[in-house]
């Protein structure tokens, strides 16, 4: 039997391949960042053939560490930052234009125009979400009309759409010479184009975005053979699993019973709880998405809250003001302060996603006096993503009538110890770091290797959980009240900065 499994974990910043074992040991990895287009404020695009080049490099390179080749994999699966948009030539191959990233609010007036016909929910009967800059159909469109002759091409059947799993899927079976055109269900609930109950694409959604379905891909299951791998370094190999990011680190939490809940701390934050196979509508501003479908059996569903900027934050106090030299000094930065000193930070640079959904806020800090300083900033950086994953859980307990009793964390966050002892303090919960922290890369490795027989079934991936950190609250009441009351009361300012 072959010995490994490989993971493409293609993310907002960075794409990598890891390589597991039989025991989900990590036995090679590979990661390359790819660049951030900001070409005018609200945008945000990546070049989708760069991230193609990005991932090759990063297979080759990872097979490479321990001496690896195609013949040792037995499968390969796929995850990815969802919602990010590309449009392409099924002849050549070439994006019409820089893919549009899940960040970007290109399209907040469409989302208004669009509200002023049915409500900012007049599509969650069908999709499970509200209309929002955030998801593909309105980016989509917006391709269709801004790049000179491209619905006119995709009316021929000359251009494909996909996100970006699709893209990789298409470019790695072939591509213009015979690339299989799929997507998994848990990447096509994300479009705002597939309906949750049929789990196809629904042809009045594709009315009135004014999609036409000939670009659409295949939505299959997120556990099969799709297609086998043509470029030289993994030729012939299955790619057999494809799993939204979120979606792929709820399952490499091995949370495959209803009310079992993860939150990833990535570029943004993202907690989703399984309902199973029962589809449970949001009152309280979360989304309703599909978890996972492996194979024939039925899929699973979620609810999510989706938080749009934390790790983001900590890149932006990097990347654009300089205050720190790597992400992962901000954590020493922070304890040099012993606490917020009144500052908070509402990072609502692309408007409020869950509860809220309001796409015209725009982030802000507040409580500023001469006595804060750069420790201070750089605290309230942190404590803004526990602040909106506490806004997150309450909404997610009002929706699903179940109380957390803890809660489990993944992502590139969760090395942050000030970060994880602060989120358990303000949400009053234990919150549990697994052995296995690449969750995400993980939940693509398992789906592949479902499909393939690597793994025997979802007893054996379960068994693979395990626990390598809690952080217990030890915030008082009066103390942790006060605190999350000015949060909200900053988070109400930044409401409305943007004029409708």
């Amino acid at each position: 039997m072959k010995s490994y499994i490989g993971a493409i974990d293609q993310g907002t910043t960075s794409t990598r391949f890891m390589v597991f074992d039989k025991a989900v040991r990590v036995v090679a990895v590979a990661q390359k960042e790819h660049e951030q287009i900001f070409p005018k404020p609200g945008w945000v695009e990546h070049d989708a053939q760069e991230i193609l080049r990005r991932t090759e490099e990063v297979i080759a390179e990872a097979l490479s560490q321990r001496g690896l080749r195609a013949g040792d994999l037995a499968a390969i699966g796929i995850t990815n930052q969802r919602e990010t948009t590309v449009l392409w030539d099924r002849n050549t191959g070439e994006p019409v234009a820089n893919a549009i990233v899940w960040q970007d609010t290109r399209v907040a007036e469409d989302v208004a125009g669009f509200a002023e016909g049915g409500g900012q929910d007049r599509f969650r009967p069908q999709t499970g979400l509200p209309l929002s800059t955030y998801f593909s159909s309105l980016k989509l469109r917006w391709l269709l009309q801004n790049v000179p002759g491209a619905r006119e091409r995709a009316a021929a059947g000359e251009l494909l759409f996909g996100n970006i799993d699709t893209f990789l899927l298409w470019n790695l079976t072939g591509g213009a010479r015979g690339g299989v055109h799929m997507t998994d269900v848990t990447n096509a609930s994300r479009t705002q184009l597939l309906n949750l109950k049929t789990l196809d694409w629904d042809e009045k959604l594709l009315a009135a975005f004014e999609i036409p379905r000939a670009i659409l891909p295949q939505a299959r299951s997120s556990s099969e053979v799709y297609g086998e791998a043509s470029l030289s370094t993994i030729s012939g190999v299955p790619i057999s699993g494809i799993l939204g990011d979120q979606q792929a680190a709820l399952v490499g939490q091995a949370c495959f019973r209803p009310g079992e809940v993860k939150n990833t701390y990535g570029t943004g934050c993202f907690l989703l709880m399984n309902t199973g196979e029962r589809i449970v509508p949001s009152n309280f501003g979360l989304l309703t998405t599909v978890a996972y479908k492996f194979g024939s059996a039925n899929a699973h569903y979620a609810l999510e809250g989706s938080v749009a900027i934390t790790g983001a934050l900590v890149q932006w106090l990097r990347d654009n003001l300089g205050v720190i030299q790597k992400s992962s000094d901000v954590e020493a930065l922070a304890r040099t302060v012993t606490d917020n000193g009144g500052v908070y930070f509402v990072p609502a640079f692309s408007g409020l996603y869950a509860p809220y959904w309001k796409e015209n806020a725009r982030g802000i800090i507040a409580g500023l006096t001469r006595y804060a300083n750069r420790g201070h900033i750089a605290r309230a950086v942190l404590e803004a993503t526990a602040f909106q994953t506490r806004e997150v859980v309450e909404a997610m307990e009002k929706d699903s009538q179940i109380s957390l009793e803890s809660l489990r964390v993944d992502g590139g966050m969760v090395g942050n110890e000030l970060l994880m002892q602060f989120q358990a303090d303000i949400l009053n919960r234990e919150v549990v770091r697994p052995m296995i922290q690449e969750t995400t890369a993980l939940g693509a490795a398992y789906a592949a290797g479902l499909a393939v027989k690597f793994f025997t079934g979802l007893e054996e991936l379960r068994a693979n959980w395990a626990v390598d950190r809690t952080w217990k609250p030890g915030l008082g009441e009066a103390e942790r009240g006060q605190m999350y009351k000015q949060w909200k009361k900053a988070v109400t300012r930044s409401f409305d900065w943007m004029d409708s």
